[in-house]
């Protein structure tokens, strides 16, 4: 019997092979959950309007250290002007997720990602973040970036496992006021596609 000899590390093609064989898997998770959990994903509808609203809502009412809401209809519109805006629906018509996303050239964006409280930690989010990388990529982007909050550091270990690390920082500059007056700024992070 033949043993396979170590090499210490792999070569690049290896890598590619390994990164092509989970990502295989990662689409057949994705659609096993889509066909087995009853969640699929669209692009919202300005009919979707108020149910997106609530569910970002209701996931961003952590942020209690700013003033007002997440969105509203006049921003989410802005927003869906702007870029695509996808939802994850349950059998029955129920939003559990969203994410938005806007190609910029060769550089996608992606932002406003929001699992409904009751169904966080499913999976829902790292199946929303693939389908938006999934579209950007079809769009010709070649890498992804976001923003996170420094006043949200629990989110920074849930992107880096999506893949994604930090590429540095910029001032807050969201349409929401403190509450109290306190130092925030926006870490980058990016991720190739």
């Amino acid at each position: 019997m033949k043993r396979a000899r170590r090499t210490g590390g792999c070569g690049y093609a290896e890598k590619r092979k390994m990164n092509a064989k989970r990502e295989k898997a990662q689409t057949g998770l994705r659609a096993e959950i889509a066909a087995g959990g009853g969640v699929r994903m669209r692009e919202a509808t300005a009919e979707d309007g108020p149910r997106v609203i609530a569910l970002v809502n209701a996931a961003y009412a952590v942020e209690d250290f700013l003033e007002g809401t997440r969105t509203d209809p006049e921003r989410l519109a802005a927003t869906m002007a702007k870029g695509t805006v996808l939802v994850a629906e349950v059998e029955g018509g129920g939003l559990v997720g969203t994410v938005y996303y806007e190609a910029r050239g060769e550089r996608g964006y992606m932002g406003m990602l929001a699992v409904e409280p009751a169904r966080q930690g499913e999976g829902l989010a790292s199946m929303m973040v693939r389908e938006a990388e999934d579209r950007l990529r079809a769009a010709g982007c070649r890498a992804v970036d976001i923003t996170v909050l420094s006043l949200r550091p629990e989110l920074l270990p849930i992107y880096r496992r999506f893949g994604f690390v930090e590429t540095g920082t910029e001032p807050f500059a969201y349409g929401r006021v403190f509450k109290e007056p306190m130092e925030c700024h926006c870490i980058r992070m990016a991720k190739e596609l």
